[in-house]
């Protein structure tokens, strides 16, 4: 057998295997604790597009100046936002103040992602059909 040909081969081969694999990286969305609730939809919207696409989701919020006297406010923010993904995620890191900064993580739930996206596909057939 030609060696050259086994390296082509196996160059392919590994090539091929490597085109499955999705790397997971953490994306990070910044929030603040007088975030208004158009900004909060924007940045959520962002959140489940990055679990959609199985990234997992560093949340992060930095109290300024005068803020951190309202840790409470920035905890309802988060809760909110975890009430408001957990049908795609899951939570790797409860909200945790560090210095100035509270921090949640969030990873993708392969099987809770597979059966949203199960039902958006038949409610897209079911507006199909209405049409």
């Amino acid at each position: 057998m030609d060696y050259g040909k086994y390296k082509y081969e196996k160059s392919k081969k590994a090539k091929e295997s490597r085109k499955k694999q999705h790397t997971q990286t953490v994306k990070e969305m910044r929030f603040s604790a007088k975030i208004s609730d158009h900004d909060y939809g924007y940045k959520m919207r962002h959140v489940r597009d990055f679990l959609l696409h199985k990234d997992k989701v560093k949340a992060s919020m930095r109290f300024r100046g005068r803020e951190i006297t309202h840790v409470e406010r920035g905890k309802e923010i988060m809760e909110k936002l975890k009430a408001d993904v957990e049908d795609i995620a899951r939570v790797e890191q409860e909200p945790k103040l560090e210095g100035n900064t509270m921090t949640l993580m969030l990873g993708p739930d392969p099987k809770k992602i597979a059966i949203y996206e199960r039902k958006m596909k038949k409610e897209v057939e079911k507006s199909a059909e209405d049409k």
